[in-house]
């Protein structure tokens, strides 16, 4: 593990593998970077380099009050890559990670080789969803993550994963526990400022990985077409009785389409 004061805060991060090539993985709410163990696992050592931040307000990272826009959790990004001197990467994330990757793609086009969007969607948020948020933000500042997480538990993660995985499940319930309440509830706000990012979808100019699990409850088979085809020449790998959670839920799987996307692009341009 590293750290480094950027914008004021101290983004801790996992920096694996000294490639050219670099792949960074931005992990969801309210979870960490531990999420991304068994990717870090599979390509750690190949021609790949991974960046592996916890994002503000998460993990090991600095706790920041009030609302966290995904547009200030991408600018984050662009100055841990500036520290490391990477001029452009494959940027990959999961749900909200995910639109944290299309707000990134809006900030810097330049600097994105590849995107790689898993279980999450590119639709602004609804008056009803700005109030759920706001009132959940409420909620965790309040009571803490304790009750919300295992209520959540059960639509992170497929329930044949409950049944037939308790490792992943105490994983992705440990990690919930884990979060601080002030940097989930501050992240939530600024979810629910989010925009529409199909336009920025539409106009990428690289290659897209798209995944989505048929049993997840946030992320619907419409969401994943809809960023399939504004995406050109994209590629959806739609994963059977898996979740939310689809790098924990399946890794194998997900390992293997991340791997053969990967091996697609040429060297890094020098």
């Amino acid at each position: 593990m590293s750290a480094v004061k950027l914008n004021d805060i101290t983004i801790s991060y996992d920096d694996i593998g000294h490639g050219e090539d670099v792949l960074v993985l931005l992990h969801g709410h309210p979870f960490d970077r531990s999420m991304w163990r068994p990717q870090c696992d599979a390509l750690g050592g190949k021609r790949w380099r991974l960046i592996v931040p916890d994002l503000r307000g998460y993990g090991e990272s600095t706790v920041t009050p009030s609302t966290t826009t995904l547009d200030m959790l991408a600018h984050d990004v662009a100055a841990l890559l500036d520290h490391l001197g990477i001029d452009a990467a494959v940027i990959g994330g999961l749900s909200m990670g995910g639109q944290i990757v299309m707000a990134f793609c809006h900030l810097y086009p330049q600097r994105v080789r590849g995107v790689v969007l898993a279980a999450t969607f590119p639709q602004a948020e609804t008056d009803d969803g700005k109030q759920v948020r706001n009132t959940m933000a409420d909620r965790l500042l309040r009571d803490g993550m304790e009750g919300y997480a295992a209520e959540v538990l059960p639509r992170m993660v497929a329930p044949r994963t409950l049944a037939a995985r308790p490792d992943i499940a105490a994983h992705v319930l440990g990690m919930m526990r884990g979060a601080h309440p002030i940097g989930a509830a501050a992240a939530l706000r600024g979810r629910a400022e989010r925009p529409c990012y199909d336009a920025v979808l539409s106009a990428l100019p690289v290659p897209a990985l798209i995944v989505v699990g048929d049993e997840d409850a946030f992320t619907t088979r419409a969401d994943a077409e809809r960023m399939h085809t504004l995406i050109t020449g994209s590629t959806l790998v739609w994963m059977p009785g898996v979740g939310h959670m689809p790098n924990l839920e399946h890794a194998d799987a997900f390992n293997a389409a991340l791997e053969s996307f990967l091996l697609t692009f040429g060297s890094a341009p020098t």
